[in-house]
């Protein structure tokens, strides 16, 4: 498999260095004209600069690819017009002399079209050696083998299957034996007092076990340690509890990809740093036109902007102002990529808010660690910005932004979209009687029920205290209220636990649709309205907003 993951890399890469071959003389015919004009003493600052990012460019991308003997003629040509910027006129002449004869050996080269071998086969395999493994990831719930005799048992079942997962309950071995005989679970719940009788299925099966126990005691607690179970819960236990340790043990998720911004003028160099990038399973954009870096950083929302620092019209560092000049975009990180070696050039680039300088060439395994870190470090930060610290849902600042720019994407699309607002019932009460942590726990089932419950697509936030919101992409508001009606059902079965007392709890939620109100702003009026309405109605129920309409 690597070697044809490798393989496919070495023809990219040959493809690449035909195509830039067959480009270089075009960026040859005007660092010629520059060099001309330096003879005949028609040159300005303009020129130098324009001479210096032409070869500095030439340089970096065919280091990249592997065309040795060009990145070595334009890096001695690069160092002879960085020397013009300092000598006095006495001495151009020779600098000039010298700049125009590295000039004719890159135009020969250019014109000799000379295919070399693919970039080092060790770099190949360092590459590969990031590329992920497929493997089987996903958010639906798993099935569950539920194995207790307890009357409380069906109840702990059912309260299970509000969470979605697929339970199988079962009240004597046997039946638990039969039934892993013709299909293994994605993990087994079953009594403390059952693991020496049921021992050989964890030899025959190795799945992930789960232990309920009516004793706290530390034999029973390392009784479980000991048969190697995954959790232990004290009985009596609350649904709720044990869906989190069932989630972090059945469910494989695999991370969104990394989204990086490669920011280059020249597009072999950019084509081959997505190239390593996508191998590795992030998500790489290509922006050849700086111009548009702020409509692409809109739209592509990037994790890190990798980008070169020298390019025509404007250079990496003026990019970067730009970009840290808008507050949307404060926090991305900024790496340049460049073959510029000038530890001065490289400060002062980090001065305008880039937070690394990677040096062409680059190894493959240097440019994705560098990536990696920067991205996975922007991540959690914006993570820790957007999600509340008590249900991990996405906060009211951020949940508001979305409906903004959700709202602009349907109308674009000409897609419907609904907002609902749900408010827990009497929930002051619970806070009052049963103190503020179990009120907590409450709202985290409910936030949990509601990640669960709903499609990936659709956007769970805490509006504030008891309120939660939901975005529901190309839904109508017939099918949200549908949604959130089984939801409500389901919900309001759950048992809470508070000392000796049990309670259950419910919502009310208003439901909006677009494009029956056409703004973010009229959608979040019209779901408080139906939301208003639905307490007035007697609460535990889910109410429209069209019903609310004069």
């Amino acid at each position: 498999m690597k070697k044809e993951c490798s393989e496919d890399l070495q023809q990219t890469v040959l493809r690449l260095q035909r195509e830039y071959l067959e480009r270089l003389p075009r960026s040859l015919e005007l660092a010629r004209d520059r060099v001309n004009a330096l003879r005949q003493g028609a040159a300005n600052e303009n020129t130098l600069a324009d001479l210096y990012r032409c070869f500095h460019n030439i340089k970096g991308t065919a280091s990249t690819l592997g065309l040795r003997a060009i990145s070595e003629g334009s890096s001695e040509a690069s160092e002879l017009v960085a020397q013009l910027r300092r000598l006095d006129c006495r001495t151009h002449r020779q600098a000039i002399a010298g700049l125009n004869a590295r000039l004719s050996e890159l135009e020969t080269l250019a014109g000799e079209a000379v295919y070399p071998d693919p970039v080092a086969t060790e770099a190949d395999a360092a590459l590969m050696s990031h590329v992920k493994a497929g493997s089987r990831t996903g958010s639906q719930r798993g099935c569950i083998f539920l194995f207790d005799t307890a009357p409380d048992a069906i109840s702990l079942a059912n309260q299970l299957a509000c969470f979605g997962y697929q339970i199988s309950y079962f009240s004597t071995s046997d039946e638990l034996r039969a039934a892993m005989h013709e299909r293994q679970p994605d993990a087994v719940v079953m009594t403390v007092s059952a693991i020496d009788e049921l021992a050989d299925l964890r030899d025959q099966h190795p799945l992930p076990f789960l232990y309920l126990s009516e004793s706290n005691g530390f034999a029973a607690r390392l009784k479980v340690v000991k048969a190697g179970g995954k959790a232990f819960f004290l009985k009596p236990i609350a649904a709720h509890e044990i869906v989190n340790t069932l989630d972090e043990l059945t469910i494989e998720r695999e991370p969104d990809p990394f989204r990086i911004l490669i920011v280059d003028d020249e597009p072999e160099m950019a084509d081959y740093l997505s190239l390593i990038l996508d191998a590795t399973g992030m998500l790489s954009r290509r922006l050849n036109e700086p111009t548009r870096i702020l409509e692409v950083l809109t739209e592509f929302q990037p994790d890190l902007v990798l980008m070169d620092i020298y390019m025509p019209g404007c250079s990496g560092r003026e990019i970067s102002s730009l970009i840290r000049q808008d507050p949307r975009f404060v926090s991305i990180p900024i790496i340049f990529l460049s073959s510029e070696t000038d530890k001065t050039v490289q400060l002062r680039a980090m001065r305008v808010g880039a937070d690394g300088f990677l040096t062409k060439p680059i190894l493959p395994e240097d440019l994705i660690s560098a990536v990696v870190v920067r991205a996975e470090r922007t991540r959690i930060l914006r993570s820790l910005m957007m999600r509340d610290g008590l249900t991990g849902l996405l906060n009211h600042t951020t949940l508001t932004q979305f409906l903004e720019t959700s709202v602009a994407g349907a109308r674009r699309h000409q897609t419907r979209l609904c907002f609902a607002m749900l408010d827990l019932d009497f929930f002051k009460a619970v806070n009052d009687r049963y103190g503020h942590p179990v009120g907590d726990q409450v709202l985290v089932a409910l936030a949990r029920m509601l990640k669960q419950r709903l499609r990936s697509s659709d956007l769970v936030g805490r509006y504030g205290g008891e309120e939660f919101a939901v975005i529901f992409m190309e839904t109508s508001e017939e099918t949200a209220a549908q949604t959130l009606q089984k939801i409500l059902n389901d919900f309001s079965t759950l048992s809470f636990k508070a000392g000796a007392n049990y309670f259950s709890c419910s919502f009310s939620a208003g439901v909006s649709g677009f494009p029956s109100f056409k703004s973010a702003e009229q959608l979040v009026l019209a779901a408080d309205q139906a939301l208003y309405r639905a307490k007035n109605n007697g609460r535990n129920q889910i109410v429209p907003a069209k019903q609310t309409a004069d």
